[in-house]
C-alpha cells in the first residue's frame, strides 16, 4: 500500500527560501499596485506595517545616510502619501502606478522597476520611474534601496492640479454670490 498522496511535497516547497521570498514580493507589489490613492492613503500604510520589519532600512541613491527604523520611514510615507490623496480625492489628480519584476540570483534579495504616472486634470502628465531593490528576512523587507529616479514630463502645476477648482469662471461666480450675500 502507498501512502503517498501527491507528487508534491508541501514541506519542500515552503522551504525553498527562492520560492518563498519572490512569493511575498509578489504580494507586496501586487498589494502595492491594487490599492486606490483616491480613495484612500491608510491602505498603503497597511500594507506598509503587514510586510515591513521594525528595522527597516531605505535609501535613495545620491541621497546621504539610509533612514533607520519603521516609526521614521512611516513618517516620511505619510508625508508622500496624505497630499497625494487628498489631490487626486479632491483635486482630481489621476494617479496609476506599475511595476515589473526583474530576476535575481540571490535568494533573499528582489529588484523591480517602476512607473508612477500622474495626471492632472487639466490632462497634463508627469512620470516618474524607478528601480528598486529589496533585502528579505523571513516574510518582511529589512532593506529597500531606490535607484535610477528619473522624471519625465515637466512638473505638474498647481493649476494642472486644481485648476477646474480655480477656474477664473468659478471665481467670478464665488465673487458674485459674496456680493449677493452681503446686501442681503
Amino acid at each position: 500500500m502507498n501512502d503517498q498522496h501527491s507528487f508534491l511535497d508541501a514541506g519542500r516547497i515552503d522551504s525553498d527560501p527562492y520560492s518563498r521570498f519572490l512569493s511575498a514580493e509578489f504580494k507586496l507589489n501586487d498589494a502595492i499596485i491594487r490599492a486606490r490613492m483616491n480613495e484612500s492613503f491608510e491602505e498603503f500604510l497597511e500594507i506598509f506595517d503587514k510586510f515591513y520589519a521594525e528595522d527597516i532600512e531605505v535609501s535613495q541613491e545620491e541621497i546621504g545616510e539610509p533612514i533607520r527604523g519603521k516609526t521614521r520611514v512611516g513618517s516620511i510615507l505619510l508625508n508622500f502619501l496624505i497630499p497625494l490623496h487628498i489631490t487626486a480625492e479632491v483635486g482630481g489628480l489621476k494617479v496609476s502606478i506599475r511595476q515589473t519584476a526583474e530576476t535575481r540570483d540571490v535568494p533573499d534579495e528582489t529588484n523591480s522597476s517602476w512607473r508612477l504616472e500622474l495626471v492632472g486634470s487639466s490632462g497634463k502628465r508627469c512620470a516618474l520611474t524607478w528601480r528598486t531593490f529589496r533585502k528579505w528576512k523571513q516574510d518582511l523587507v529589512v532593506r529597500e534601496h531606490h535607484y535610477q529616479l528619473e522624471r519625465t514630463g515637466d512638473p505638474l502645476t498647481f493649476e494642472d492640479l486644481w485648476g477646474t477648482l480655480h477656474s477664473p469662471e468659478l471665481s467670478q461666480e464665488a465673487a458674485g454670490s459674496n456680493e449677493e450675500n452681503e446686501r442681503n
